[in-house]
């Protein structure tokens, strides 16, 4: 994917990453994570970025904070869910409207950002996901994680009555409406297809754009190739679990949307 330069972006392009901030959570990526935060000063210099370290055990704080971000030290290692829903409460209460979730690890493209911006003012959604395609992203995949991916975007996909074709990414831009609805309710298990069921059922939208992703730079995946089919089964056991539970209408989009107009 081409580098877009801020100057190449639309007027309602910019105004939105002028409102916007980067949160990436960091789990010892100090290997990765210098690289990452060079590529979000050279295209969006502009662009606040968190770095939320989820108590690593190696240099990853040191490393952001000399490369210029904002990093909030977790005292205890959360998890992506714990550390993510910090880098929301943060965003949300310095006053952002919006927030883009970037992994430290350099698979996500921070060049496919403008796409996220673009999809979001032409389908008007409180989040698009940046998805992969399987066959524009011809990784190092195994057979049983992409079988596993494609099961759980089918079970997804009619939970939330939605098509949904990338159900573990975890590179997205959400607007101040789930900033206020996840910063009080934000799944710490299996986050990303979890997250989808829940704002589903409290009335939010989505929608998907297609980018490029890029490989690890360092530091290893948390979900091992091994036990990909069996991560499925679980987050499925999850999910049923997750529509047993009453949802908070206080939560609701319709509410939120009258409370904090």
């Amino acid at each position: 994917m081409a580098v877009q330069s801020v100057n190449e972006l639309s007027d309602a392009e910019r105004d939105i990453l002028s409102r916007s901030v980067a949160i990436l959570p960091a789990y010892n990526e100090e290997a990765s994570i210098a690289s990452v935060l060079e590529e979000y000063a050279t295209q969006f210099p502009e662009l606040p970025v968190v770095v939320v370290n989820d108590a690593s055990t190696d240099q990853t704080s040191a490393v952001a904070r000399e490369a210029g971000a904002t990093v909030l030290d977790l005292p205890c290692n959360l998890g992506v869910g714990g550390a993510v829903q910090a880098g929301i409460q943060h965003a949300y209460h310095a006053g952002f409207d919006y927030a883009v979730r970037c992994d430290a690890d350099g698979q996500h493209p921070i060049s496919g950002i403008p796409a996220l911006v673009r999809a979001m003012l032409a389908e008007e959604v409180d989040m698009v996901i940046g998805a992969r395609s399987q066959a524009d992203n011809p990784t190092n995949t195994t057979a049983a994680r992409r079988d596993g991916i494609l099961y759980l975007a089918f079970f997804l996909s009619l939970i939330c009555r939605h098509k949904v074709t990338d159900p573990t990414s975890g590179f997205m831009l959400m607007n101040r409406l789930l900033l206020c609805y996840f910063a009080s309710h934000y799944p710490s298990e299996y986050p990303e297809p979890e997250m989808l069921a829940l704002m589903r059922r409290q009335g939010y939208s989505f929608c998907e754009a297609p980018v490029q992703f890029g490989t690890r730079r360092g530091g290893r995946s948390s979900i091992s190739a091994v036990g990909a089919l069996y991560y499925a089964l679980k987050v499925t056991l999850a999910l049923v679990v997750d529509r047993a539970r009453p949802v908070d209408r206080r939560y609701d989009r319709e509410v939120l949307l009258e409370a904090l107009s």
